[in-house]
């Protein structure tokens, strides 16, 4: 039975993306905090060893004026003093810092370590040209990011090809899921052999389902089943004893014309229960109930046995010129079908022209100029529930028993319909067409 489109539902990411992405994303988080903490580390680091260096220049040079008192200072290509004995003035850039060690400071347009210290109330500095160094330091840091980068990127293709294999099993089992089909006998799902626990926990929940389910609806096609074969045996009664009453001699017209309605009835009752047989049984045992049907010859019976629903009405009922067609299929369940569309037609338009055309391959078509049906009364009908209150308002049991016989024997059900303006309704055969015969 041809379906709404559904409500397009949020596009949902792979379980195998989301643990991809979350441990990645872990593994990113862990790798900013290692690089971090060795920047810092390494700040730290470093500025011990500055301390360290220059404390033993200075201590170094103050032992040697003790030593010699004429030993002068001689700054080298990277230390300079300034202040103090044989030092240089302390230049403007450099005044006011305290004693201790200071870094990042620029001296000349230069990255500098200065370290200060009083002696006899006066500062003494040793200033370090720290540029060398730190062009060194941002090639370390470039080089330990350029490694993270790498392997975390390195780490990513492992845990994708791992989280890969780990998932395999359940990719197996969602596809199975997926390619079961209802009306299949091999719906159980196989628990691969390198299956993790919680996967076979899945594979044998879903098998128990399916299981269940089968067993539900074995009992539910048991009961119509049987339900439907006791009901025929009534009806028949019904029937006859409603063909034999009409016959007697003298029998008022009133009276005929009641027995003739019981006699509709009966019929229409019968092919009620013919499709709550068809529900019951497996679509594949149909086959042995099908026949060669020609439609073009089939849809005017059917067109005037329910010709009588329209009297009393301003309602003509126009057959098209139908081409050949043939379709193979039980006859009670095609006469039923057209049937019920024709009566819901015919009872829901109260004047105007119901017309019924045959398209090719095997489609057959009824326009009625009727009440028309809301969307959300088309929708239930898709939906394969049966609304309240019957005929009048465009559905009922027929529309409903349709659809889900439409549905069991893979045939089509189309209705569009402008509320208030008519309805169309397609019912197209399927692959259960065969071509006409010559």
């Amino acid at each position: 039975m041809a379906t709404e489109p559904p409500p397009a539902s949020p596009r949902r990411s792979s379980l195998r993306n989301r643990i991809l992405l979350a441990v990645v994303g872990a593994m990113a988080l862990l790798s900013v905090a290692v690089v971090f903490q060795g920047l810092v580390v390494n700040e730290y680091v470093e500025r011990i060893v500055w301390k360290t260096l220059l404390d033993g220049e200075l201590d170094h040079l103050l032992e040697r004026q003790r030593e010699e008192p004429g030993y002068r200072w001689v700054d080298s290509d990277n230390i300079a003093l300034y202040g103090g004995p044989g030092g240089a003035p302390i230049p403007p850039a450099l005044t006011g810092y305290g004693p201790g060690l200071h870094d990042d400071i620029l001296v000349d347009g230069r990255d500098t370590v200065l370290l200060v210290r009083e002696i006899d109330g006066r500062p003494v500095m040793l200033a370090l040209d720290a540029e060398p160094l730190e062009a060194r330091e941002h090639e370390l840091a470039a080089v330990i990011i350029a490694a993270a980068l790498t392997t975390l990127m390195l780490a990513t293709l492992a845990i994708g090809w791992i989280v890969a294999r780990l998932m395999r099993p359940l990719d197996a089992i969602a596809g199975r899921i997926a390619a079961i089909q209802p009306d299949r006998a091999d719906r159980r799902v196989p628990v691969p052999t390198r299956a993790s626990r919680e996967v076979a926990v899945i594979a044998d929940a879903f098998n128990q389902f399916i299981d269940r389910n089968d067993r539900f609806v074995d009992r539910e096609r048991g009961f119509i089943n049987q339900a439907s074969h006791e009901l025929r045996t009534p009806i028949a009664v019904i029937a006859g004893a409603a063909t034999l009453a009409a016959r007697e001699p003298g029998l008022p017209e009133a009276a005929r014309v009641q027995l003739e309605r019981i006699q509709r009835t009966a019929r229409e009752v019968e092919q009620l229960v013919s499709l709550l047989l068809v529900l019951a049984k497996d679509p594949a045992r149909l086959a042995d109930a099908s026949v060669a049907i020609r439609l073009d010859a089939l849809l005017p019976e059917i067109v005037d046995q329910h010709r009588h629903l329209a009297e009393g009405k301003d309602l003509a009922i126009d057959v098209d010129v139908l081409a050949p067609a043939t379709l193979m299929a039980p006859l009670p369940i095609v006469q039923a079908a057209v049937g019920n569309l024709l009566r819901n037609a015919i009872e829901n338009s109260d004047r105007g022209r119901v017309r019924v055309r045959l398209e090719h391959p095997a489609r057959v078509v009824i326009e009625d100029p009727g009440h028309g049906m809301s969307p959300e009364e088309i929708s239930a009908i898709y939906a394969r529930l049966a609304r309240e209150g019957g005929g009048s308002d465009g559905g009922g049991i027929g529309l409903a028993l349709i659809a889900r016989l439409c549905e069991h024997l893979d045939w089509r059900l189309d209705i569009a319909s402008d509320h208030g303006h008519g309805t169309t309704t397609v019912l197209d055969f399927g692959p259960g067409h065969a071509p006409a015969p010559r």
